[in-house]
């Protein structure tokens, strides 16, 4: 294979570097994997019951904005248009996740091709994509996870693809892939920071002052405005959320986490085989064209590591390289004794699939879900119990003198809790629930009058005494089943005699972020 090629400038191929091959034959078994990818999960997408956040989308569904302390307007509003479609349907708010994650697993293979993988490279790179962590944790839920990884997968197959023709149209492809992906959130802004680092590093330069480039930057700049003025006329409150995740008051936060996730979360099978990529992709000759890819992970990686944020970050970049692994790899199973090389691949991977899924997707059963799965899978333990969860607070309710009970709401300590009571309170006589967690803060604060209230999300009673004369223990979580997550066994506190007003409080002292 000859070294890259430099083409000329032309109507149709600005200035960029290319690679002088085409991309390997297409493949069926990618299509197998991304298809027993999307209807594994979609079996699988009714059992336990909502996460957290989904309750959160559902809420800030009903309050559509351009933007949230968290998040853009992507996902509550596809939460939305689900639960008006199905109200109440949990396969039906998955589904798209599930069709996603599959989606993902077609383009892990797509970039395999692009680096001139054969069939088996594609399929290799696919069955790696399917039975990653990052696909199938984010497939099983709606979240803005499952959006990111496609997002970020689209726009590096667009810049791999641009890359080997030179033709910088498929700059294109990027910009629009990281505007859309920037409605969901602004992370897609940290690819584009890592691909322009890329070609800073390893080129070529010129594509920086490309006018496809540069028009590709301003499709994701007008994607994504809407959500970048929401976020400028509010005080960027995205960056107080980052700042708490950096401070690990979230999943999967922290440096030694985000570390250690780079070696699970695509699978621990698997980092020979992405590292393999990383290597290629940065020292192989015929891949020269491709580096500013590998340097892209690297300048990612780092500003995640050092900023502190969640290790699943760069994930899709991950899979990027471990599509290039594949490739690699395959190469090296062919040569040689092959028998015993595609032997030890095959056979080093069985001890991975069965703990995978076991971890990841919701197999076991909910009342005997053994703590270890929730160690690992912070996730699993906020799906399960919300309805029991629900019924801790209706018992409280039910308790109160009738006088009371008709002026007191639900105060929570994160949008979750109060998510659930949305979801689940209207059918158990529950009064609305508030909170001043994140974008739920801006969704209303408790009427004037409402001086009872049962306030849940709090281990002790210390920061309501603040705002309330007295608050009494009136109860426990109970989810009936024996789940290590962040509400069971919680105290349920009864708080009387309201300080101040609820106006002066709420934006200043109840509102918190994380």
């Amino acid at each position: 294979m000859s070294e890259p090629a430099v083409h000329v400038d032309s109507p149709h191929r600005p200035v960029a570097a290319a690679v002088s091959q085409t991309p390997g034959p297409r493949a069926l078994g990618p299509w197998l994997a991304a298809a027993a990818t999307s209807v594994t999960l979609l079996l699988l997408a009714g059992r336990y019951g909502y996460h957290r956040d989904e309750l959160y989308f559902l809420l800030a569904g009903r309050h559509l904005a351009w933007g949230y302390v968290d998040q853009g307007p992507l996902v509550p509003a596809l939460a939305r248009l689900l639960d008006t479609i199905a109200p109440g349907n949990l396969v039906v708010l998955r589904t798209p996740s599930a069709v996603l994650a599959g989606g993902a697993v077609l383009v892990v293979a797509a970039i395999a091709r692009e680096l001139g993988g054969g069939r088996g490279a594609q399929t290799f790179a696919a069955v790696l994509g399917a039975l990653s962590g990052i696909v199938l944790a984010g497939g099983h839920l709606l979240s803005t996870t499952t959006v990111d990884l496609l997002v970020w997968l689209v726009a590096v197959w667009c810049a791999v693809r641009l890359l080997r023709t030179g033709d910088s149209r498929w700059a294109l492809g990027t910009g629009l892939a990281l505007g859309v992906g920037m409605l969901g959130k602004l992370l897609p802004a940290l690819l584009a920071v890592g691909l322009i680092a890329g070609l800073l590093i390893a080129g070529p330069r010129r594509l920086l002052r490309d006018r496809w480039v540069l028009a590709a930057t301003a499709i994701a700049l007008l994607l994504a405005a809407p959500n970048l003025i929401w976020q400028a006329t509010h005080g960027f409150p995205q960056l107080g959320v980052a700042a708490s995740i950096s401070g690990g008051d979230s999943s999967y936060s922290g440096r030694l986490d985000a570390f250690t996730l780079q070696f699970v979360i695509i699978s621990p099978y698997a980092v020979p085989i992405w590292i393999a990529g990383l290597v290629a992709l940065l020292r192989r000759p015929r891949w020269r064209a491709y580096r500013a890819i590998g340097w892209s992970w690297v300048v990612v990686v780092g500003v995640v590591l050092v900023a502190g944020g969640k290790g699943y970050y760069d994930a899709p970049l991950l899979l990027a390289l471990t599509a290039a692994g594949a490739v690699v790899t395959t190469a090296w199973a062919a040569r040689g004794s092959v028998r015993l090389r595609r032997g030890l691949l095959v056979l080093g991977a069985v001890p991975f699939l069965l703990p995978t899924v076991v971890l990841l997707l919701p197999v076991l059963p909910a009342d005997r879900l053994p703590g270890f799965v929730v160690d690992v899978n912070y996730d699993a333990g906020e799906t399960i119990g919300w309805p029991a969860f629900t019924d801790s607070l209706s018992a409280v309710h039910r308790g109160l003198p009738p006088e009371e009970r008709s002026r007191a709401v639900i105060l929570t300590g994160n949008y979750g809790e109060a998510g659930a009571v949305a979801r689940y309170g209207p059918a158990r006589g529950l009064p609305r629930a508030y909170s001043g967690h994140n974008s739920m803060v801006d969704f209303g604060r408790p009427p004037a009058g409402a001086d009872v209230v049962i306030a849940v999300g709090w281990e002790r009673p210390d920061p309501l005494t603040a705002w309330f004369d007295a608050c009494a223990p009136a109860g426990r979580v109970d989810q009936r089943v024996e789940v290590d997550n962040d509400e069971n066994g919680g105290p349920i506190f009864v708080c009387r005699g309201l300080r101040r007003p609820w106006e002066q409080i709420w934006d200043t002292e109840v509102r918190h972020t994380g």
